[in-house]
């Protein structure tokens, strides 16, 4: 297991509905329902990433929601956009891609030589972590020892946000509380992944604050992670 001091320190930062779903229904983009936060929630989003020295999101959340994963509404530098990406395959007219921020994109050995010379040609890093998958412990130990990353911010759907925190690499939740219902058993929520068979399986978190932001409901939790 990577060590704290190994790795940048993580805040997973989202969006969710009352029923704990981040988009209305699955393959829809995040997009529609983060148009209906406040103004000031806006402005907090924008603001953390100003703070952060990377963003990073999964691959599928940017062929699905195509972010920009930039600062815009404020004042400040864009963070480091870091996308895992196995075997390469993120479509090379992302943008994330784009020349309005810095991007990285971290594959395994297993990804093809021309899928990494296109990523390359888009003026992108590409980070190899992994033999046959992204080992998210060894991307951020990467991040934090080549890239100078001391704080990582995630925006990820629900099969980043489990490894991650399957992986015990996050220290912060910040999430931004929508006053709406959406249902579905398949839609997506904030944590996928497999299913845990005892409470000891449970991930707990310990309320730290919570407050209005515009006419959103923010909380922000510690992870407490048990010894193993």
């Amino acid at each position: 297991m990577t060590s704290p001091a190994d790795r940048p320190h993580v805040l997973m930062m989202s969006e969710i509905t009352a029923d704990g779903k981040l988009t209305l229904k699955k393959g829809a983009s995040s997009k529609i329902l983060m148009k209906y936060m406040a103004h000031e929630t806006e402005l907090l989003l924008h603001n953390t990433r100003a703070e952060y020295d990377a963003i990073m999101v999964g691959a599928n959340t940017i062929r699905i929601d195509n972010s920009f994963l930039t600062v815009r509404y404020v004042q400040g530098k864009s963070p480091l956009r870091v996308i895992p990406c196995s075997m390469a395959d993120l479509p090379l007219d992302a943008n994330v891609l784009g020349s309005d921020a810095p991007t990285a994109i971290a594959v395994c050995e297993s990804a093809p030589q021309e899928r990494i010379d296109a990523i390359k040609q888009k003026g992108a890093h590409v980070i190899v972590a992994g033999k046959t998958h992204v080992e998210l412990p060894l991307l951020l130990k990467i991040l934090k020892e080549k890239f100078g990353i001391n704080k990582l911010m995630i925006e990820g759907g629900p099969t980043l946000n489990w490894h991650m925190l399957h992986d015990r690499l996050v220290d912060e939740i910040r999430l931004i509380h929508l006053p709406f219902i959406v249902g579905g058993a398949d839609t997506p929520s904030l944590v996928g992944g497999m299913h845990i068979n005892t409470e000891d399986e449970m991930i707990r978190l310990n309320l730290k604050k919570f407050y209005l932001c515009g006419s959103n409901l923010v909380s922000e939790f510690d992870v407490l992670y048990t010894k193993k």
